[in-house]
């Protein structure tokens, strides 16, 4: 009889947020009495099918110690994050490699994506669980499409088959961990894992989630933020 796959989650952590003109790395500003990285993690935390929640953390980082997340900290564990988002979890899912099964699943999750809700995860969850690949939470485009080149328009993209990219993404562990492994060597320009995946000739699937699921990138995010996370409550 076959043993169902385990679910384990990343979150590198290791950046500095340098667009945030902050004194601290992004995923240690506050957002109503929590760190950004605490509201991130929690709905992972939280979640029975995920067996581990590993950060990825910067060598010198001293303030995640600090964070008090509640009844989860067995959980937890912590590794050295890279100089890139791609080393930083390749450097997780080397560590944990020795423990993982090659068809269970990994979840990949931005530090700096506070608003994650649980209707989202348990449906990304459910739905790459069966899937040969894995897939990510991403939202349809919204606005016009424009393509353009040095500041003038060159064309207008059909959006009927543009889509916004989201964290989670969910693929088994052999199938990430060899893609990033193969990007990283080849000098491939990977910006999320499913970049990795597609660079292998996998196609993960896309699993429609909330627009709320911002990443905080720049100040003006941290307000929008904090109304998502007040109308979640």
């Amino acid at each position: 009889m076959s043993v169902a796959p385990e679910c384990w989650a990343i979150i590198p952590a290791a950046g500095i947020g340098q667009r945030m003109a902050s004194s601290v790395p992004k995923q240690y500003l506050n957002i109503g009495g929590k760190t950004i990285l605490e509201h991130a993690a929690q709905p992972l935390l939280n979640n029975t099918h995920i067996k581990h929640v590993v950060f990825a953390l910067h060598a010198n980082d001293d303030q995640f110690s600090h964070l008090a997340f509640q009844d989860s900290k067995h959980k937890i564990r912590k590794v050295i994050g890279g100089e890139t988002r791609a080393h930083s979890v390749l450097n997780v899912l080397e560590a944990i490699k020795s423990e993982i099964k090659p068809n269970d699943f990994v979840l990949v999750h931005d530090a700096a994506r506070p608003c994650l809700s649980d209707m989202d995860l348990t449906k990304l969850i459910d739905t790459c669980l069966p899937h040969e690949v894995g897939g990510i939470l991403a939202a349809r485009a919204t606005d016009t499409i424009k393509q353009v080149q040095r500041h003038e328009i060159s064309c207008t993209l059909n959006r009927d088959n543009i889509w916004r990219a989201f964290t989670p993404q969910m693929f088994k562990f052999k199938i990430l961990y060899d893609a990033i492994k193969h990007a990283l060597q080849n000098s491939i320009t990977i910006t999320d894992e499913a970049s990795a995946i597609e660079s292998m000739n996998f196609h993960p699937c896309v699993v429609e989630g909330s627009s709320r699921n911002i990443k905080v990138t720049c100040p003006d995010d941290i307000a929008i933020a904090e109304m998502y996370l007040t109308l979640n409550k």
